[in-house]
């Protein structure tokens, strides 16, 4: 579990690719501290396992499910990433419950200077776009961000100096691909109102839920 504040920005200092999968080899060196293998580290959004490390870079495995469904695919050499180590119990909550698992990628359609903030307005595909509302969280490149505006095609998130300096987003523009990840519990809720039921051979049923004191 991550919160979208992104903690560092990191490196990717080698990509080992295979048929349909790679390697990163990603510079760091606060969240590097206290890294043990098997950790969890967001990537760009993405969580992946670390595998091994050192005081100044870690390794991580990237399958083809992954590459195929977020933006992971297009990093290169040198290309700086977005940071975050999974959340520590007892730790402060600044962000939004983001789990690290990408629901599509989106493109930047503009980048405009709004005030002393910038507005990027960033396409989706309209499955995604049903979770996405004004106001509610949204993690762009992992990054913890609220929605200021939806069109049908779209939606739009104003950046403060800050995270556009601390983060990913600083040298991304129009056309860059996105990875995104709605809110969980918009997720969760459309899926129990929507009035999907398990499979018929499944013992979890609303009634259960209710018997066993869940709902």
């Amino acid at each position: 579990m991550f919160t979208g504040i992104i903690e560092e920005l990191g490196k990717v200092r080698t990509i080992k690719l295979g048929q349909d999968w790679c390697v990163l080899e990603i510079e760091a060196k606060d969240i590097l501290q206290d890294v043990k293998i098997g950790d969890s580290i967001s990537v760009n959004g993405v969580c992946l396992t670390v595998t091994t490390h050192t005081r100044q870079l870690f390794t991580a495995d990237v399958m083809p499910e992954t590459l195929k469904k977020t933006s992971l695919s297009s990093l290169k050499n040198g290309s700086p990433v977005n940071l975050e180590r999974a959340m520590a119990a007892g730790g402060r909550f600044g962000g939004h419950f983001v789990s690290g698992h990408v629901d599509a990628t989106g493109t930047i359609l503009s980048k405009k200077v709004y005030g002393n903030a910038v507005l990027y307005e960033i396409g989706a595909d309209g499955p995604i776009l049903r979770f996405i509302i004004p106001k509610g969280s949204i993690a762009v490149d992992g990054i913890s961000l609220t929605v200021v505006s939806t069109t049908p095609e779209s939606f739009s998130v104003s950046i403060i100096p800050h995270t556009l300096g601390e983060t990913v987003l600083q040298h991304k523009g129009k056309g860059d691909i996105v990875n995104l990840e709605c809110d969980m519990i918009g997720k969760y809720v459309e899926r129990f109102v929507s009035g999907k039921q398990p499979k018929k051979d499944s013992q979890l049923t609303a009634e259960f839920l209710v018997k066993s004191g869940f709902m």
